[in-house]
């Protein structure tokens, strides 16, 4: 039976896929060659590649007052390490949930 009660997902839908449905409308956003790089690097077998990235990322958005780098590239960070960190991909799921309450326009469900 599914529940009807806000914020209380269906027995059927784990909190990880909600976590990636979610995540999927946020990098849905993204300009088409940051999407790109982006489902590359969430790809399962690139931990390799997505761990150093995600901390380089992070690091860059710390030195957002230099030319290029931005503070869009903390957000970016922190979801790409959340992939393999269970503590941070647990916050990400918590950070995604807020997002979609209290912005849903950043994700594309509002007009």
């Amino acid at each position: 039976m599914m529940s009807t009660r806000p914020g209380l997902l269906p027995a059927s839908i784990s909190a990880e896929e909600e976590r990636q449905r979610r995540l999927t409308l946020l990098l849905a956003r993204l300009p088409e060659k940051l999407q790109r790089l982006t489902r590359w690097l969430l790809t399962p077998s690139r931990w390799w590649v997505r761990i150093p990235a995600g901390v380089l990322f992070m690091i860059g958005g710390c030195l957002a007052f230099l030319p290029i780098l931005g503070l869009w590239m903390l957000p970016l960070g922190f979801f790409l390490l959340a992939e393999d960190i269970p503590f941070l991909r647990r916050l990400s799921g918590r950070l995604l949930a807020w997002i979609e309450h209290r912005h849903p326009r950043w994700m594309g469900l509002a007009p």
